[in-house]
């Protein structure tokens, strides 16, 4: 067994994981999304796309690309965040919090892709 391979798979899986917690619930509920598991998520997603780095391959360029997405949608779900809670200071109104997660579920579709690219080119190469 290759370490390297179950820790990137790790990260990818728990990436996902992680973010499916946290779209879970009401939509527009703060109390359903915790801001502590949105800053895991980010910080997970943050490892999975590092780990994705050295991979030179077609399959590798592809991985990085939906690491990439998922950053980015989460970086802005937080600007959002940041922005209501501490700049205009309304606070995690109905709306805000329905914006949040709606760019978090933006995310975890992007680590889904990521996960099934990820096991299909397991199950090609185990041939």
């Amino acid at each position: 067994m290759n370490i390297e391979k179950v820790i990137f798979g790790f990260f990818i899986i728990l990436a996902l994981t992680l973010n499916f917690g946290f779209v879970m619930g009401e939509i527009e509920d703060p109390e359903h999304h915790n801001v502590m598991e949105f800053f895991s998520v980010i910080l997970v997603n943050l490892i999975a796309m590092g780990l994705k780095l050295g991979d030179r391959s077609q399959i590798g360029a592809l991985l990085l690309a939906t690491s990439l997405v998922a950053v980015l949608q989460l970086i802005s779900a937080a600007i959002v965040w940041t922005v209501a809670v501490h700049v205009t200071e309304t606070g995690l109104a109905p709306g805000v919090m329905a914006s949040i997660v709606s760019l978090a579920a933006g995310a975890m579709l992007a680590n889904v892709v990521s996960v099934i690219m990820l096991v299909s080119d397991t199950l090609m190469s185990g041939r």
